[in-house]
């Protein structure tokens, strides 16, 4: 019998279908608010897995909306009493349960001072909504695992459809809607993970890194892992790696590489043969088959998602190997020590 963890880890087609039929016209309503403001910035407020999903929507709304995003700094709103400046931008506050207090507060802050104000959780009822002018409920139903997974993808694709809306793109609402059948195949595709988490099993530290769209991949990824299975996860963008913690790269460092779609970042190409020479195990989610063949432990991903969505397919298949090397390490993702399922910072 699968666990609460797997369990929603495979709900997570039905549940992206669900937004998608039911969500459109919230955001929508969304797009047409930003198009009439025309906020000259983005600041996103958001915690954990929502603050992974925010590094998505750095880049997403960047590339298909020109829009500058910055994440917020919500210590500066609480324990500081000290806000920036929010005149003519966008706030949006990402949150599964809508009810941590220092991102209720940077959306309350927003409001006050004239800023266009989002809400993005699946609890429409909860403060963060309460306090925003305009939301999208993520209609993930109950998660009850304490790790998320079907929150976290359908925070990527409540931020991919307001980018559609916000660009009037029909053609991107299509790639949207052919989403959820793209995530069944991954999920259900899903090769290696066996062997990836019998790689990992033994370390004690490893560094998953990705690059523009997928650095959101690779945060969630490692986060997913070390909530899970206390496995010291590190993620990096490529680029970044290659500024100092190279010098890491030795026979006890596996390394986790994370890219799709016609982007595969030439650094990436390089860090693989740099692993590989160093004796660091490595492993491969992509698409590409020439990355994959170098890898160890390659995982394929299936699906064929466009580039600006990959994000979802693939956090898909690094959830289910944060699932195998739980296995592999005898630990239940279920009961996760130490940690509940709502957080509340302030």
């Amino acid at each position: 019998m699968a666990g609460l963890f797997e369990s929603e880890i495979r709900e997570q087609p039905d549940t992206l279908r669900r937004l998608l039929e039911e969500g459109r016209g919230e955001a929508e309503r969304i797009g047409a608010a930003v198009q009439n403001a025309a906020p000259r910035f983005v600041v996103l407020a958001a915690r954990g897995s929502s603050d992974n999903a925010a590094r998505y929507a750095q880049y997403l709304l960047g590339l298909e909306n020109r829009l500058s995003v910055a994440l917020a700094t919500p210590s500066l709103f609480t324990h500081y009493a000290s806000p920036p400046s929010l005149a003519g931008s966008l706030v949006m506050g990402v949150s599964q349960s809508g009810q941590s207090p220092d991102v209720v507060e940077v959306v309350r802050e927003g409001r006050r001072q004239g800023a266009l104000t989002v809400a993005l959780s699946n609890d429409p009822a909860s403060p963060l909504c309460e306090a925003a002018e305009l939301r999208l409920s993520l209609r993930a139903g109950t998660e009850r695992a304490v790790a998320a997974t079907k929150t976290y993808t359908a925070q990527l694709v409540a931020l991919g459809m307001v980018s559609a809306a916000v660009a009037r793109r029909e053609e991107l609402w299509r790639e949207l809607l052919a989403l959820p059948a793209q995530l069944q195949e991954a999920i259900g595709g899903g090769r290696g993970l066996e062997a990836a988490a019998r790689t990992l099993a033994p370390a004690s530290r490893l560094v998953v890194m990705g690059r523009g769209l997928h650095l959101a991949t690779a945060f969630e990824v490692a986060l997913k892992i070390k909530e899970t299975s206390y496995l010291t996860a590190e993620p990096y963008s490529s680029a970044d790696f290659l500024h100092g913690p190279v010098a890491m790269l030795d026979p006890e460092l596996p390394v986790l590489l994370v890219s799709s779609g016609p982007r595969p970042f030439a650094e990436l190409r390089d860090l693989a043969k740099r692993a590989k020479a160093a004796g660091s195990p490595l492993l491969v989610l992509s698409d590409d088959e020439g990355l994959l063949a170098e890898a160890d432990a390659p995982l394929p991903l299936l699906g064929g998602a466009p580039e600006w969505l990959a994000p979802v397919t693939a956090v898909a298949l690094g959830q289910l190997l944060a699932l195998e090397l739980c296995r592999a390490r005898g630990v239940d993702p279920d009961a996760p020590r130490g940690l509940r399922k709502v957080t509340l910072t302030r």
